[in-house]
């Protein structure tokens, strides 16, 4: 008997479990899975919504009593480098960018290790070993590139970005870097970089996963001019980031199924013609 994907998506929620980003807080994700021949315009269309990929799947949080992560993207358009950020990018104007295909290396995985041993030792990525770094990188249905950061004098690796190809901009799955360098902030170099990547290739959109009001993990990304964040079912401009408010209610969320009937999705019948 031969068995086939379904064309619409199924979509499940994850059991509650304490929140890395908010104390005293559970976390809650809706997802289904990537696959099939319809990935890449699924991808598109959830990740215009909100969603972000890891590996085959495609999530979103929901929370029972809380909305605090809100997806983010710069405006290419609408960004305009701070006096600091240019600082960064003059410092590091001896990195080189090598693209390629998403293929784990011993360099990356030894520059993973760094990284987490010293930024994220007690997060739940640090008991990952090599094999389960290689399907990080790797396990991907759609366009993704490896962006590596050389430091050309020295011929060292010292950052890397897995990131994704969308529709309408480039969002950027997991970056990691030398823990060793903290002046030279090599994780926002990384972001301005891609807003250069993708405005070179004529993408008005750089998505960097979730911003989160009063976490101080995710403070940086309120700093890049041109932010949006994805609320109320659509992107917003984010226009004072020190007086932004989440909603911590019991009513902050719609119940799943409304959630999921809210869902915008690809016509997928079409997108095989």
């Amino acid at each position: 008997m031969r068995h086939t994907l379904p064309l619409t998506p199924q979509f499940y929620v994850t059991a509650p479990q304490p929140c890395p980003y908010l104390e005293g807080r559970l976390e809650r994700k809706l997802f289904t899975a990537l696959q099939g021949e319809n990935a890449t315009e699924l991808n598109d269309s959830l990740s215009a919504q909100g969603f972000r990929r890891s590996q085959n799947v495609l999530y979103r949080p929901s929370c029972a009593e809380c909305a605090s992560c809100l997806s983010a993207r710069i405006d290419v358009a609408a960004f305009e480098p701070s006096r600091s950020q240019r600082r960064i990018i003059k410092r590091n104007r001896r990195l080189e960018r090598r693209a390629t295909s998403p293929w784990a290396t011993e360099d990356q995985y030894e520059l993973f290790r760094r990284y987490l041993d010293s930024r994220h030792a007690d997060g739940g990525m640090a008991d990952m070993d090599v094999f389960e770094f290689a399907a990080m990188i790797e396990e991907t249905p759609i366009r993704s590139r490896v962006i590596e950061y050389m430091d050309r004098d020295k011929r060292e690796l010292v950052g890397v970005c897995l990131t994704d190809v969308l529709g309408d901009g480039v969002s950027m799955v997991y970056s990691f870097y030398a823990p060793d360098r903290p002046k030279d902030g090599l994780g926002n170099y990384m972001i301005l970089d891609h807003v250069e990547i993708a405005r070179s290739a004529g993408l008005p959109y750089v998505y960097l996963g979730y911003w989160v009001p009063g976490s101080q993990k995710m403070g940086y990304k309120a700093k890049f001019s041109g932010l949006e964040v994805y609320l109320g079912g659509k992107w917003q401009k984010l226009k004072d980031p020190e007086s932004f408010r989440p909603e911590q209610h019991p009513l902050s969320n719609d119940p799943i199924a409304e959630q999921v009937a809210n869902i915008a999705l690809p016509d997928m019948a079409r997108s095989k013609r």
